[in-house]
């Protein structure tokens, strides 16, 4: 599988996960109510959710990893 694509795909499933767990939370313990919840989990879930992407290297392609909550930027493989 092209790393191109296995960044991309990791992105959307940590996003995906996210935004499912940031809209039950956001829905049951605060007052928010209609489109703002969808809308509010988004912007909560884009924020935290770790950041991939494909990189060429002088040892060949690579993926990396940047997130909020880990200092730096880490190899995935």
């Amino acid at each position: 599988m092209n790393k191109k694509l296995k960044s991309f795909l990791y992105n959307l499933i940590c996003f995906a996960i996210l935004f499912i767990l940031f809209r039950f939370l956001i829905e049951k313990y605060t007052n928010l109510t209609g489109l703002l919840v969808p809308i509010t989990a988004f912007v909560v879930g884009t924020l935290t959710a770790p950041k991939f992407q494909a990189v060429q290297t002088p040892d060949g392609e690579k993926i990396f990893m940047r997130w909020l909550l880990l200092k730096g930027v880490r190899e995935v493989g």
